[in-house]
């Protein structure tokens, strides 16, 4: 059975919602004919992105799935699927072989290709070409030329593009990238020829950084796009990411679209992004769409494209490079013109027109933001795995269409080491930017996600922070606003007095039902944790009265709890306060409202109070009755287990290279072992210094989260 989140375009409410993303026009299906039926060769959400366009449009679509994805979502909203391999992608989703057999069995008469995978692949668009398959992107000459990072590069140059200073050939190894490093200056920035999305990408200050970095980036590089070619190229320093998406047909036309601003990254990976920009005005922004067009015309590019630029605090800008394919962020994109970007694709690729091919008929129609959902622990930003045990995805909030969420998931779906972990990108849209923003806000704060960690805890605390919200933002933000790392939202007074207040009226009410609970008056004494700036936990320790009563008369323990509970909570200066705050609950829904504005989801209780999720982080909120209190002042606390002499593995995966032998004395954060999961290679460094006592894995080896990989003598 399908999830409910995964039907919102069907029905009465696709037309709705299709009429918010892409636009009046897109509602109903093209009159001009492009194809009967055409083969997906991705996964996930971009999968059923493309089938939800063509079932619009009319097309009979086809999947392709790996073991690992045989009941996956896409699978089932397809109307056909073939099997082309085991879960590794190396084996199913690249293998060119099996997916041409997909399309000659199915008769498919073209291919959309997503992103990511085969989308830049010039070698599986000449395989289609001499099948007499259409491929629903660029041609491949054109692919081949601005596919690859150094040849664009010197494109860009002959078209007029503004270029960054750096080397425009192929970097032969470690050394030939040093002399490259230290003729453009530093810092540098080492990447992949081939592909994109972060991978295969290093900064470097100095030689030595050079060195280190060009392996694994070649290695990264390797492993993802089977090219382990790297670039070398000065590195713009305090710089914004911002690109032009174009969109050609086959007949000359090529527009480019309002821009969108990806400049929230991490690890070279976008994680918020937003069209159009702060940064730019009307002058700048023309002037980045005319030479994205010049370069699209200078090799004859059809379909969609991205143009990628660095821009500068002055607005000075930079090539980066295009991205031959639909980008991740394209959502936005759609929100702000209506235009839908798949079915240009499928257009062109049939050889018809653009929906629109006046550049003066282009709108840019309010705000949009996306923020990527990713299962991963957004302190360590490692991956996460397992199954979706509770999935919901929140709705509409001011207006209809105003949240959209492109996810391949439904409750149930694994979360596999061998592909990337996103679960969803989630894009809000508003009149304004700020309108934009409460309403991100408001999806994350509303978002059910159950099973595996994710990263809503920080999307949240970026699209909250000040500077985001007067558009002080560089590709540095992440670093910069969080130099130790994320480690959770910090309560303020207000906060945490919401909160604990919130925690109290909730606990009366589970007691309640649970008879343990008699009157409409309680007693609690609640403890919450706040961050310092240390990095240690304390515990803010509040006493909490509370006189519950429902809006039409008693406490009512089925359907919705709209209580007010009066609180006297000495906060944490001391100063005792007493105030009245509305707490709203239903039975069936896991969210708590407060007329203070505040979002809190249950998760689930504990022994001594219950687990909350709050400005997207997850809170232990301690809830007890005053003796209780009494009694914990006798408890002892629990001790810590020392694993100061131990290397773990931060997450399942397979080992790399191992770098440190038994006996072998180590530094303090020296290189012991390198693991890699879900094509991110990660390095692992010793906790302290010491000599190797025992090395339990060797190079190739599967491991899981937490498995002990090396021990150091005590």
């Amino acid at each position: 059975m399908i999830a409910p989140s995964m039907l919102r375009y069907a029905a009465a409410s696709a037309t709705r919602q299709t009429r918010r993303h892409y636009g009046a026009a897109a509602a109903t299906a093209s009159a001009e004919k492009t194809f009967d039926k055409i083969l997906i060769a991705n996964r996930g959400e971009i999968a059923c992105r493309v089938i939800r366009t063509a079932k619009r449009m009319g097309i009979k679509t086809v999947a392709v799935y790996s073991d690992a994805d045989a009941n996956a979502v896409f699978v089932r909203e397809a109307d056909e699927a073939y099997r082309v391999g085991p879960a590794a992608s190396g084996q199913s989703y690249l293998n060119v072989a099996a997916i041409m057999d997909a399309v000659k069995q199915s008769g498919a008469q073209a291919v959309h290709p997503g992103y990511g995978f085969l989308s830049e692949n010039a070698g599986f668009v000449r395989a289609l070409d001499a099948a007499g398959v259409a491929f629903i992107g660029p041609r491949e000459d054109a692919m081949a030329a601005m596919g690859d990072k150094i040849q664009s590069k010197i494109i860009a140059k002959q078209a007029g593009v503004n270029t960054i200073p750096g080397y425009d050939g192929v970097v032969r190894d470690a050394e030939h990238a040093v002399e490259i490093a230290e003729d453009i200056g530093y810092p540098v920035m080492l990447k992949a020829s081939a592909g994109g999305g972060g991978k295969g990408m290093r900064i470097a200050h100095t030689a030595q950084d050079v060195r280190a970095g060009f392996k694994l980036a070649a290695d990264e590089a390797l492993s993802s796009f089977g090219d382990g070619r790297i670039l070398v190229e000065r590195f713009i320093e305090e710089p914004r990411h911002i690109e032009i998406q174009i969109i050609a047909d086959g007949r000359g036309n090529v527009l480019w679209l309002p821009e969108r601003e990806c400049s929230i990254q991490r690890r070279n990976q976008k994680v918020v992004e937003e069209a159009p920009s702060t940064h730019l005005d009307a002058d700048t922004r023309r002037r980045m769409g005319e030479q994205a067009v010049a370069l699209a015309r200078n090799v004859g590019y059809s379909s969609a494209g991205t143009v990628e630029f660095l821009v500068d605090k002055h607005r000075n800008f930079y090539f980066l490079e295009m991205n031959t394919r639909l980008q991740v962020e394209h959502p936005i994109t759609e929100y702000v013109t209506g235009l839908d970007l798949v079915e240009e694709m499928i257009r062109a690729a049939a050889g018809l027109a653009l929906t629109t091919t006046d550049q003066g008929a282009v709108r840019m129609d309010g705000w949009a933001i996306e923020a990527r959902v990713y299962a991963e622990d957004p302190e360590k930003y490692l991956p996460s795995i397992g199954t979706l045990a509770r999935y919901r995805e929140p709705g509409s909030w001011r207006r209809p269409g105003d949240v959209r969420c492109d996810s391949g998931v439904s409750e149930g779906s694994e979360i596999s080491m061998y592909y990337d972990p996103m679960i969803c990108k989630l894009s809000t849209h508003g009149a304004t930017r700020d309108q934009a923003i409460a309403t991100m806000q408001h999806a994350l704060d509303r978002y059910v996600i159950r099973g595996v960690t994710h990263n809503i805890p920080l999307l949240r605390d970026v699209v909250s922070h000040r500077d985001f919200a007067a558009g002080r933002i560089t590709t540095a933000f992440l670093a910069e606003h969080y130099p130790h790392g994320f480690k959770g939202y910090r309560l303020t007074p207000q906060s945490a007095w919401e909160l604990a207040t919130t925690a109290a009226a909730v606990e009366f009410v589970r007691r309640a039902r649970d008879g343990a609970q008699r009157g409409a008056h309680a007693s609690f004494v609640v403890r919450v944790p706040q961050l310092q700036d240390d990095g240690s936990v304390a515990r803010l320790e509040s006493s909490v009265d509370l006189r519950l009563k429902n809006a039409s008369g008693a406490p009512a323990l089925q359907g919705t709890n709209a209580f007010v509970a009066t609180a006297t909570n000495p906060l944490a200066d001391g100063a005792a306060e007493t105030r009245e705050i509305s707490v709203t609950w239903s039975v069936d829904q896991p969210f708590i409202e407060t007329a203070a504005g505040a979002t809190l989801q249950y998760l689930c209780g504990l022994a001594l109070g219950m687990r909350v999720q709050f400005m997207g982080t997850k809170f232990d909120v301690d809830v007890v009755s005053r003796r209780q209190h009494e009694l914990m002042q006798h408890m002892r606390e629990e001790e810590a287990v020392d694993t100061s002499r131990l290397v773990l593995a931060p997450m399942p995966g397979v080992i790399v290279s191992v770098a440190v032998a038994e006996g072998q004395a180590v530094a303090e954060g020296e290189e012991v072992a390198v693991v890699e999961a879900m094509k991110m290679q990660n390095v692992l460094r010793a906790p302290r210094a010491g000599v190797v006592k025992k090395v339990h894995v060797a190079a190739g080896a599967t491991v899981g989260g937490d498995d002990v990989l090396i021990e150091l003598q005590d």
